[in-house]
C-alpha cells in the first residue's frame, strides 16, 4: 500500500501533536503544522522520525490564505504529496454577547472557519489527484450544544459541521471522505484552566466520570482517516464521554 501524506493544522500540542504521531504509527508521513512553537513542533517531527516515517514541521498561520497556499505546496513538494488533511488548528477565547470584542469574533472566525475552509480549498486538487482522500475537521462538543460564555466559539465550531457536510456531499464522487469530531472535555493545555477551577464538577457531569486523553480523541481521526472508514462520511463523531447524552 502507497504511503499516505498527512497534513494536520495545530499539530504542535494537545489534540493535533497526538493526533499527528497516531498517524504516523499508522505508516503515514505527516506535515506537522504549528503557529508559533516551532520548538515543540520540531519535537513532534523528532518523535515520528524514530518511528521511521518522515515528517516536517511547517509554520503558517491558517487564517492567512497566502501562507496556507505556502504550506500545502511545501507539503507536496517535499512530501511528494498530500491524501490526508486535518483542520484541528484553533482558537479560544472567553466573552459573553455583552463583552464580546468585534476583533475576537473575527479571529475566532478567521482561524476556526476560515483556516479550514483555506486548507481545504488548496488540499482537494491534490486528494483528487491521488484519488483518494481524507478530511477531518475538529469541532467541539459546543458546536452541538452552543456555550454560555463563548458564542463565538461555538458558531465557529457549528461552522464546520456545515463545511463538513458540504464537503463531503461534494467530494464524494472521488472518493473523498470528509468528516468531522466533536471532542468534549480533553486533557489540553486549553482545557488546563477550567479543570484546574472545577475539574471535580466537570467530572461529575461526565457519565465516565473522567477527561478525555488527546490520544484517545487522536484514535478516532485516526480510524477516520483509514481505509477501514471508507463508508464513513458527512458525519460529526462525537468523543465526549456520553456528556451529551444529558
Amino acid at each position: 500500500m502507497a504511503i499516505k501524506i498527512a497534513l494536520v493544522t495545530g499539530a504542535s500540542r494537545g489534540i493535533g501533536a497526538a493526533t499527528a504521531v497516531k498517524l504516523a504509527q499508522q505508516g503515514c508521513d505527516v506535515v506537522v503544522n504549528y503557529l508559533s512553537r516551532a520548538e515543540a513542533a520540531h519535537a513532534i517531527v523528532r518523535q515520528i522520525e524514530s518511528l521511521g516515517r518522515h515528517a516536517i514541521a511547517v509554520q503558517a498561520d491558517v487564517s492567512d490564505y497566502a501562507q496556507v497556499h505556502q504550506m500545502i505546496e511545501t507539503t507536496v513538494r517535499e512530501l511528494g504529496g498530500l491524501q490526508i488533511l486535518v483542520n484541528n488548528a484553533g482558537y479560544s477565547s472567553h466573552a459573553g454577547i455583552e463583552q464580546l470584542s468585534l476583533d475576537e469574533w473575527r479571529r475566532m472566525i478567521a482561524v476556526t472557519l476560515d483556516g479550514a475552509f483555506y486548507c481545504a480549498k488548496l488540499a482537494v486538487p491534490h486528494l483528487r489527484a491521488a484519488g483518494w482522500g481524507r478530511i477531518i475537521n475538529i469541532c467541539s462538543l459546543r458546536a452541538l450544544t452552543g456555550s454560555a460564555h463563548s458564542p463565538h466559539y461555538a458558531t465557529a465550531k457549528a461552522g464546520l459541521i456545515g463545511l463538513t457536510k458540504s464537503l463531503a456531499l461534494e467530494l464524494g464522487p472521488y472518493n473523498i471522505t470528509v468528516n468531522a469530531v466533536a471532542p468534549g472535555y480533553t486533557d489540553t493545555e486549553m482545557n488546563r484552566k477550567s479543570l484546574a477551577e472545577r475539574g471535580d464538577q466537570i467530572r461529575a457531569s461526565i457519565p465516565l466520570k473522567r477527561i478525555a486523553t488527546p490520544e484517545e480523541i487522536a484514535a478516532v481521526i485516526a480510524f477516520l482517516c483509514s481505509e477501514e472508514a471508507g463508508y464513513i462520511t458527512g458525519e460529526t463523531i462525537g468523543v465526549t464521554g456520553g456528556l451529551y447524552m444529558r
